[in-house]
């Protein structure tokens, strides 16, 4: 009964983040970003140019061109990936209808940039930490990392300056330029919000049930896991998983180890440096190294 009751409040605060995150950063576009011509980056920045030069809402273009990203995001991470990110986007694309009649706080392009930034980083940053997603494009940029030698980061970043680099063409280099400033400010601001997300994430998790949890692991997640016996001077024997891992999968990662294994003890470690492929997911290698 306990458990169940923990359950509950967890997924009652994971989806309070997901709302307010949500909020934020659709006040922060509609109030500070957009009436300014300052574009996000990934589907929204798409989403934006293509509502600025037609009359198309962009709260449906965001909903709609999501879709399929949040396809791919289901296939790797999963169903509870799918409800997180399913009612993150309705929500977000909700609130853009809803603070669209709002008045822009200011015109002055610097501010903005620099306010509306940070609130969408915040917002973002908030979402992200709850397992959720208001843009689909790191989900793809997930599968791209796994079959290719690209990071996740520079996937995203090369989507990015496409974006910006045609926003130039519509609405001017200022603009551009702008908008590359707005999403360096968000992504700092989200590193900060979400403790830290780097590219990277290594997790050492002690457990007792350590070959039927890196399996799972590598069943939800496709990541190989690095098993290493241990001994607790009070528990006795015990597995220790190391396994790296990126930031939009850590908190599948928690889940997956929470259900195997309520007593299971786990560390999210910064990584600064990887060398060789061990983030990448390659079914061909052994389960468990």
């Amino acid at each position: 009964m306990g458990n169940i009751k923990g359950k509950k409040y967890q997924n009652l605060y994971t989806f309070m983040l997901l709302t307010i995150g949500c909020i934020i950063g659709a006040y922060a576009l509609e109030t500070l970003l957009i009436p300014n011509t300052i574009l996000d980056g990934g589907i929204t920045g798409i989403s934006i140019i293509i509502s600025k030069v037609s009359s198309i809402p962009l709260s449906i273009l965001v909903l709609v061109l999501n879709i399929p990203f949040i396809y791919v995001g289901y296939k790797n991470m999963g169903k509870g990936f799918l409800i997180r990110a399913v009612y993150s986007m309705i929500l977000f694309s909700l609130s853009l209808t809803y603070f669209g009649y709002f008045e822009q706080i200011t015109n002055t392009i610097l501010l903005a940039t620099i306010y509306g930034g940070a609130l969408l980083g915040l917002g973002v940053g908030l979402v992200i930490h709850a397992g959720g997603c208001v843009d689909g494009t790191e989900s793809v940029a997930l599968v791209i990392s796994k079959k290719s030698s690209l990071s996740v980061g520079q996937v995203v970043l090369t989507f990015n300056l496409v974006i910006f680099f045609v926003a130039g063409f519509i609405f001017g280099i200022d603009r551009a330029l702008y908008s590359l400033l707005t999403y360096f400010i968000t992504y700092k601001v989200i590193d900060f919000v979400s403790e830290g997300f780097q590219q990277a994430k290594a997790a050492m998790i002690i457990t007792e049930k350590g070959t039927d949890m890196a399996t799972e692991i590598y069943k939800k997640l496709g990541r190989t896991v690095t098993k290493i016996k241990g001994k607790g001077l009070i528990t006795g024997e015990k597995e220790v998983l190391y396994c790296v891992l990126t930031r939009i999968e850590v908190y599948e990662l928690k889940r997956v180890c929470q259900e195997m294994d309520q007593s299971s003890f786990i560390t999210i470690l910064e990584v600064s440096e990887i060398i060789g492929d061990h983030i990448k997911s390659n079914r061909r290698k052994k389960l468990v190294k």
